[in-house]
């Protein structure tokens, strides 16, 4: 079945051809730099930068995986969680698609397209598995017992891991988005030079509150302006205490539930001291990992079309009043 995926739930405007489970195309606009200068998303500039973006990004991933626009036979669209005006023009693009077109649409949960993200791997993972949620706006520990069939083992209870990036480096003057240049200087930086704190260590919930407020107590105490040779340490351990705590709760998580796969996913799965971390605490463990490509980490459409293909072939359909929500929990 070739299924055009649509992806707007953040900033990132996307586009996909998925069909048979696999890749055909997947185009992704970026707006980081609309947005960099402000330090983080601004919502009616990403909403104005979407309607910009979408028939471009729907032209390419049609030529990229050599179709037609009338050879299309399904739709799937984020509807949420997310910004609520930059879901409306995915959404809407979506609807007068499947209108014009006479094929039946589907509304996507934006957390499950992450983990069906590692579907669209080689080796994807079986069910069940338990799957760590982790970006700028979400960091969740499930229980994939099934398609649409979730149950909620951990989530945080303030600050989300990427959001934890994003103010680090703003504290710090780095620049947004703040997990991509953390990632990048923590590479020349030693993770031990500094004890920052590892919240909430007998639960699988998780707090970044307090380890933003620990950065904020050192810089007031040191001064903003310490010697730039100090930065990458900074860092390093910061990053660090963020990596420590998503890795070790993932896998107690996997073990208290007698789980022996573990999906990693979303955004901040891009960060190459998160995979090393996991990729030895699996090996440790002897537990089987599956994280997706960096381009399928970050927002995009191949994962939409990627569990839309399977909830169309299922005989999912909604109508074309579908409304976008801002909240959309995947367990009930």
């Amino acid at each position: 079945m070739l299924v055009l995926g649509i992806e707007s739930s953040c900033d990132e405007t996307a586009a996909a051809v998925v069909s048979g489970g696999k890749m055909r195309s997947n185009v992704i606009a970026s707006q980081i730099k609309d947005h960099s200068k402000f330090g983080g998303v601004v919502p009616e500039i990403a909403s104005r930068k979407h309607i910009e973006a979408i028939n471009m990004v729907l032209r390419e991933a049609l030529a990229n995986a050599q179709v037609e626009l009338g050879e299309i036979e399904g739709i799937a669209v984020t509807r949420g969680p997310g910004l609520i005006g930059s879901l409306l023009i995915g959404l809407s693009a979506a609807k007068a698609l499947a209108y014009a077109l006479d094929i039946p649409m589907v509304g996507v949960n934006h957390l499950e397209g992450h983990i069906a993200a590692s579907f669209l791997a080689e080796n994807p993972p079986a069910f069940p598995f338990v799957a760590l949620v982790v970006s700028g706006g979400h960091t969740n520990i499930y229980l994939a017992k099934n398609y649409h069939d979730f149950i909620l083992l951990g989530q945080t209870r303030d600050d989300a891991a990427g959001e934890a990036f994003d103010k680090a480096a703003k504290l710090l003057n780095l620049g947004y988005p703040g997990g991509v240049v953390i990632d990048r200087l923590a590479k020349n930086g030693n993770p031990l030079a500094i004890s920052f704190p590892r919240a909430m260590k007998d639960s699988t919930d998780f707090s970044f509150s307090g380890l933003k407020t620990s950065l904020l107590t050192m810089l007031k105490k040191r001064g903003r302006d310490f010697e730039e040779s100090q930065l990458p340490d900074v860092v390093a351990s910061y990053q660090e205490a963020i990596v420590d705590v998503l890795v070790e709760k993932t896998m107690r998580a996997a073990q208290e539930n007698g789980i022996d796969r573990v999906v990693v996913c979303g955004g901040v799965a891009a960060n190459g001291r998160l995979r090393e971390k996991f990729t030895e605490a699996a090996k440790d463990g002897k537990i089987e990992l599956f994280i997706p490509p960096i381009i399928l980490c970050t927002d995009n459409a191949a994962m939409i079309a990627a569990i839309g293909e399977i909830m169309l072939k299922n005989g999912c359909r909604d109508a074309l009043d579908l409304n976008a929500v801002s909240r959309w929990p995947l367990t009930t």
